[in-house]
Formats: structure tokens, sequence, C-alpha cells
């Protein structure tokens, strides 16, 4: 299989390292490439971690409640950067509150996020569709 290269972190002042080291070790064991950025990332580094890696994905995590607000503007920076279509995947407790998720969904959905995740989402399920969304053969 040709290793599919993700760029991974926390996005906004989000300081939550377990799930992020979680990921790391769970799409590293499904045979991605993985540069993990940690946490406490800014988009611009997530895009410029994405341009130096030759990236196919960027897969952010929020856990604190600012998803929302720390993830707007992020496709159209990707655009302007030069990473038109890179898959954007958001995850984690993503937004202040209890909403209902489908609500959640559409929004970052409208903000050219590929797939948004709840909490409690396994590891396994973004690995399945990140294998699915990046065409990665078994």
């Amino acid at each position: 299989m040709e290793k599919k290269t993700l760029v991974i972190g926390v996005i906004g002042a989000d300081v939550h390292a377990v799930g992020n080291k979680i990921l790391y070790h769970a799409f590293t064991d499904a045979g991605f490439e993985v540069i993990n950025l940690g946490v406490m990332v800014s988009q611009e580094e997530f895009i410029a971690a994405a341009i130096e890696s030759k990236a196919d994905a960027i897969v952010i995590s929020s856990l604190y409640g600012q998803g929302e607000l720390d993830c707007r503007g992020m496709r159209e920076k990707c655009d302007e950067a030069g990473l038109e279509g890179i898959l954007l995947y958001v995850g984690g407790n993503i937004v202040i509150g209890k909403q209902p998720f489908e609500e959640v969904e559409k929004r970052f959905k409208a903000m050219g996020f590929d797939r948004s995740f709840p909490p409690g989402t396994t590891p396994e399920t973004a690995i399945e569709l990140l294998k699915k969304d990046l065409h990665v053969e078994e």
C-alpha cells in the first residue's frame, strides 16, 4: 500500500493531548504516515505542515468546545495555500453545549470540512473513512 500522509493535531488553545496520542498510534498502526503537531496548533501550522509533507489529509481534534470558532475559514486558507481539495476531518467535542450532531455536522460541511465526528467516535471509524476517502487499497 502506498502510504498516505496525515497531518494531525489539536487546534486552537486546546491542550488535550491524550486523544491526540491515541489517534497518532491508531493511524500509524493502520499504515498511515502521520505528522503529529501535538496541541495548541494554529490553522497556519496545520497548513504549513500539510504543504511541507505533501499531506493527503488534515485531521483536526478539539475537545474544549471551541472547535467551531477555531476551524472557521480553514478550507479557504487551505485553498489559498494551494491545498485545494485536501481532505479535512474534524472531531471531538467541537461545539459548546449539547447540540444535535446532525446540525453540527451541517455547519462543518458548510465550512468545507469533508467529515466531522462527534465525541466518542472510535479511531477505527475515522480510519475506515480515511481509507475510503483516500482510496486506499487494503
